[in-house]
């Protein structure tokens, strides 16, 4: 009987020997950006509606990525019509100095708008 070669080069991939067995030697690249509450949702959101895409992701190993892509943009986009709502709907910092709950039930109401378009227009789609 031959002696096995320990890794072994074929077709693209690298094989390495565990065993008696050539197992793909795949290098899973590294990724630190969290994926935060809109990547979670958007993730749950391709688990039950869009399995094939969310299989596809993740063996291409670019899940992580993707979400974290899509936390960063939603997050970005929360931001920018939280501001344009709060402006044209004039709730500043002087109805927060002089009438704390209408400013905080404003701040609420916009918040809400705005988590839903950011839900509409990116993650439920």
């Amino acid at each position: 009987m031959s002696e096995l070669k320990k890794r072994i080069y074929e077709n693209g991939i690298e094989y390495k020997l565990v065993g008696d067995y050539y197992i793909p030697n795949f290098q899973v690249q590294e990724d630190n950006r969290p994926i935060g509450k809109w990547g979670m949702l958007h993730r749950s959101y391709l688990r039950s509606c869009k399995p094939f895409l969310l299989n596809e992701l993740m063996l291409d190993c670019k899940l992580h990525s993707y979400l974290a892509d899509l936390n960063e943009q939603a997050t970005t986009r929360y931001d920018c019509i939280v501001k344009q709502m709060m402006a044209s709907e004039g709730v500043k910092e002087e109805l927060k100095a002089s009438d704390q709950m209408t400013w905080v039930r404003a701040m609420q109401s916009i918040a809400n708008r705005s988590e839903e378009i950011v839900k509409h227009e990116m993650i439920y789609v």
